[in-house]
């Protein structure tokens, strides 16, 4: 029997390499996005289209209100910054209070009552814009919880925190999920995205367009003017 595996699914780059790299290791991925209140839903359009295009067993988008306490340009508090030369340097105003915490615990959730060992996140803590949970403190800290704290942790055989592109560059993830098949023309990673498509300024679109650049990948990303 195929082992099911939880992948936590933004629609951005990064997570749907998450979510080729359990279905290469032959997992049966089980994928969750979370409408937020976060400003946009393109990347939620983006997962529906991922999920279905790499094999998700099954794909549940969850509704939570973390807008209720707002506190990050994401969800609507101000502007969202543009042209940041220094990424990675002080925590932007995009970090969403303990967003990847919920997201965990959600993913979690799940994943005990599926029978699920392995929970995979596409955290970075080299190309990414500064969020104290992309760090592996907090991966290892919140398996640690995760472990105390269920049924699972306490008969079973425990949790897995997954998450296998921590330690790459933006350029060393495209290449990895390009090999594995990925088409990044499905995924959407811009904080500012409309129909008319990324805005090619904010930290996210800055990256990725490196990313690509540094990869020597075509960058297959729709820039607005």
């Amino acid at each position: 029997m195929t082992r099911p595996a939880v992948v936590l699914l933004s629609g951005g780059l990064d997570s749907a390499t998450c979510l080729a790299i359990a279905a290469d290791e032959g997992l049966a991925p089980h994928a969750m996005s979370f409408r937020y209140g976060q400003a946009h839903t393109a990347e939620l359009d983006a997962a529906r289209r991922v999920a279905s295009a790499l094999g998700a067993v099954e794909h549940r988008v969850v509704d939570i209100d973390l807008a209720a306490f707002g506190g990050s340009s994401l969800l609507g508090d101000g502007e969202i910054p543009k042209g940041r030369e220094e990424i990675g340097e002080g925590i932007p105003s995009t970090y969403v209070p303990a967003r990847n915490t919920v997201f965990l615990a959600y993913a979690l959730a799940w994943a005990e009552v599926l029978g699920a060992n392995d929970i995979f996140i596409g955290v970075n803590a080299l190309d990414y814009s500064g969020y104290p949970d992309c760090r592996p403190e907090f991966i290892a800290a919140f398996e640690a919880a995760a472990n105390a704290g269920t049924r699972t942790g306490t008969e079973g055989d425990g949790y897995r925190i997954r998450a296998p592109l921590i330690d790459l560059t933006k350029a060393e993830i495209i290449r990895l999920g390009t090999g594995l098949g990925v088409d990044y023309a499905m995924t959407v990673t811009c904080y500012d995205a409309t129909p008319e498509g990324a805005c090619g300024e904010c930290d996210a679109c800055m990256l990725r367009r490196r990313g690509f650049e540094e990869a020597g990948v075509p960058d297959p990303t729709s820039y607005r003017p």
